[in-house]
Formats: structure tokens, sequence, C-alpha cells
């Protein structure tokens, strides 16, 4: 059974950090991109940031871009987002997701997405 496993997240003040991480099991890790998409009450699910498995191209939406750092560790199946000099606007659930194209996150396509992890919120506060 494919699964993502999330950890991370909590309540900062602004300009603190926080780090996701995100456990893949169950599916070729190296066959996906993963990442985060996030929520926030009353919006869209909006892709945040994303890495290949395989060869590790990433993608960053506009707005985290300079601030938040995708990596993965292969040999562990785990993809992370260190995620710095957080806003407010930062604040949302932060949902670790797989797809097979990095246009996934791009787009915000989020009916793109095969697998879903549980979420986990992230609270920055003024």
């Amino acid at each position: 059974e494919a699964q993502l496993a999330e950890s991370g997240g909590g309540s900062v003040q602004a300009g603190g950090s926080l780090r996701l991480s995100c456990a893949a099991s169950g599916f070729t890790f190296d066959d996906y991109a993963i990442g985060w998409f996030r929520q926030a009450p009353g919006k869209e699910r909006e892709g945040v940031s994303c890495i290949s498995g395989r060869v590790g191209n990433t993608y960053y939406t506009d707005s985290v871009k300079g601030r938040f750092t995708i990596s993965s560790d292969n040999a562990k199946n785990t993809v992370y987002l260190q995620m710095n000099s957080l806003k407010p606007e930062d604040t949302a659930v932060y949902y670790c997701a797989a797809a097979t194209r990095l246009r996934v996150w791009a787009y915000s396509d989020y009916t793109g997405v095969e697998y879903w992890g549980q979420g986990t919120q992230v609270t920055v506060s003024s």
C-alpha cells in the first residue's frame, strides 16, 4: 500500500524556520516527483514545491523562492522541505503529495496527484 508519512510543522513567529519531512513507501520513489501542496482557510490548494525522484529537478512557487529549500534522501525515500523566513501568509495545512509530473505543482493541479500525506498544520504568527 502506497503511503506518504509526514512529520514536522507547528507554530512559529514570523521570521522563524520549520522543516517538514515526508517518508514514502509502497511505490517506486524514483518514478515520482514528491513535494507539498498547501491550503489556507478559504483558499484553493496550492502547489508549493516538489523534487523529482530520479533526476532531482525542483520546482518552487514564486512566493517561496529564496526562502524554502526542498531536498531528498533517496536512500531513505524521504523528502524534506526546509522553510526559512516564514511569513504569516505561509500559514496553511501542508500536504505531502506524489505525482509523476512536476507540472502538477506548477499548475496546482491537485487532481494529478496520485498519493497524499495526511497533512500537517503550519502556523506563522506576526
